[in-house]
């Protein structure tokens, strides 16, 4: 079902108490627009729960806030009544749009980001592909390539900072137990919906500055973009009667903390070394030593080189580097194998008469160049899934931290695995792709390894639902097969061990106090 924007941003403002008094929009989306909404539970000793880099929220400070009978604190709450009591058109969008949730938009607004930089480099005249340069962002080719392994891991810092800040938050916020302005003084004109949740600091603050600091950090030339939204985020809140000045301060102060803690880790993860092209000659050779004769070459022209071939060697969250050879699936079927045969027979006859369900299946799933890449699409369907669930916005973040970790371990574990083998794609025996031709190896499946780890976290933290993202990880896997991408193994190995990986996170997930 469509919906039209307008119609939707006005049930949204009713829905609010505010006026809809909007321009005509044509534009239509394919899902229902996220708002406001009480959390089912505030979670209130989230303050306790186990961090990923904090060592303990305490590891941040948080000066202690005024009294709300302080002439300080007042005057403060005159400027928010003075604010808060009429809004303009633009005002109350905003107020609509960030009351879904400051983990959910950040989160979004990451994708988004990811989508813009999903571009892979195009060869100069001289043949050769030039290198995306951090220092000179937006150059041609802009930096970052936000292909699946960048963008799993830009997701897992984001959501990690915002994790990891929001425990903080809660410690500080039942330690100082400062009430939201509106419970201090009911003249206060709220747009949003009041939980017992205490104000100090500000969770939208601190999840915004947080947010701001790795996406600044992980898109260099989107510091005004980044700039204004966070500006509008913070205002968003006064526009709503929700927190006063002082805090938002406290939010900001604390997020960047945490978002600094957090880049120190990013910033010594092995990622600067995941392109050197250096190591591919050894990888060969031993991948030869092992047997495969016929090696991955590019089928680009010219021949492109291959994606992050050392990615495998970037920092893990949720187990070891001997975890990870020990999650490392066994060797594909050789090429001139009978069960290579088999495999191949299978895309051979796809190609000859691919159905209309198997297209729709392998563009469903394609997330390729311009999309927000398999981990967005898994992004996505954990913050739609815990918005529906009504979640505060600690175990929102509690909940795409684990999801986004266990994607990026699953984008290592995949690329170690693609570079250890160095199988060549069904390209290199005739196959025709309908859904573009990545540059790296073919065995394991990136799509299935990242749908199994991500279906696996999902079933645990929506037990419910367990069907419905199993047969979603299914489908992804499958849909490389549709679009002749992948042979089966490929696929079908990916997709075990993407479940194996998944289990490490749920494993965090047992044991991080929080009840789940």
């Amino acid at each position: 079902m469509k919906f039209n924007t307008r119609t939707i941003l006005i049930a949204a403002l009713s829905v609010l108490g505010l006026s809809a008094v909007l321009t005509s929009c044509d534009k239509t989306i394919e899902e229902p627009q996220r708002v406001a909404y009480s959390p089912a539970d505030v979670d209130a000793k989230a303050g306790s729960w186990k961090t990923y880099i904090l060592t303990a929220p305490t590891d941040v400070t948080v000066a202690a806030p005024a009294s709300t009978s302080s002439a300080a604190y007042l005057a403060e709450l005159n400027d928010l009544k003075t604010k808060s009591a009429s809004l303009t058109r633009e005002q109350q969008e905003a107020v609509v749009y960030w009351g879904a949730g400051a983990v959910y938009r950040w989160n979004e607004i990451a994708r988004e980001l990811a989508a813009r930089y999903n571009v892979p480099p195009a060869s100069n005249a001289d043949g050769k592909y030039p290198v995306p340069d951090a220092a000179n962002p937006l150059a041609d080719p802009k930096f970052p390539f936000a292909n699946p392994p960048y963008t799993a891991r830009a997701l897992a810092y984001l959501s990690v900072a915002q994790y990891d800040a929001l425990v903080a938050t809660w410690h500080y916020k039942y330690a100082f137990k400062r009430a939201a302005p509106s419970k201090t003084d009911a003249s206060v004109r709220v747009a949003l919906p009041v939980s017992a949740l205490p104000t100090y600091p500000s969770e939208d603050a601190v999840v915004a500055t947080a947010s701001y600091t790795i996406l600044k950090a992980m898109f260099p030339g989107e510091g005004p973009f980044l700039d204004a939204k966070l500006a509008e985020h913070r205002e968003s809140r006064l526009w709503a009667g929700m927190n006063v000045p002082s805090d938002l301060a406290a939010g900001a102060d604390l997020g960047s903390q945490v978002g600094a803690k957090v880049m120190a880790r990013a910033r010594t993860d092995g990622m600067s070394a995941s392109n050197n092209q250096t190591v591919t000659a050894a990888m060969i050779e031993a991948a030869k030593a092992r047997g495969l004769a016929d090696i991955w070459v590019s089928q680009e022209s010219p021949a492109r080189p291959p994606m992050l071939p050392n990615y495998g060697a970037v920092s893990l969250w949720n187990f070891d580097r001997a975890t990870l050879v020990k999650l490392r699936p066994g060797p594909a079927p050789l090429p001139g194998s009978d069960q290579f045969k088999k495999e191949l027979a299978e895309l051979q006859a796809i190609q000859k008469n691919q159905t209309r369900e198997q297209a729709r299946i392998a563009n469903f799933w394609a997330d390729g160049a311009g999309s927000y890449t398999p981990p967005g699409h898994w992004a996505r369907t954990a913050a739609d899934a815990a918005h529906e669930a009504r979640f505060s916005e600690v175990r929102m973040a509690r909940t795409l931290a684990l999801v986004s970790t266990a994607l990026q371990d699953a984008g290592v574990c995949c690329w170690e695995t693609k570079f250890y083998y160095y199988t060549p794609r069904p390209q290199q025996f005739g196959v025709k792709t309908s859904v573009g031709l990545p540059n790296f190896p073919s065995y394991t499946s990136g799509h299935s390894t990242f749908s199994g780890a991500a279906a696996a976290v999902l079933s645990y933290v929506f037990p419910e639902r367990t069907n419905e993202f199993m047969a979603k990880a299914q489908e992804a896997s499958v849909s490389r097969i549709y679009g002749m991408i992948h042979f089966r193994s490929d696929c079908e190995s990916g997709l075990v061990c993407g479940k194996n990986i998944g289990a490490y996170a749920v494993s965090r997930g047992k044991a991080d106090g929080s009840g789940l």
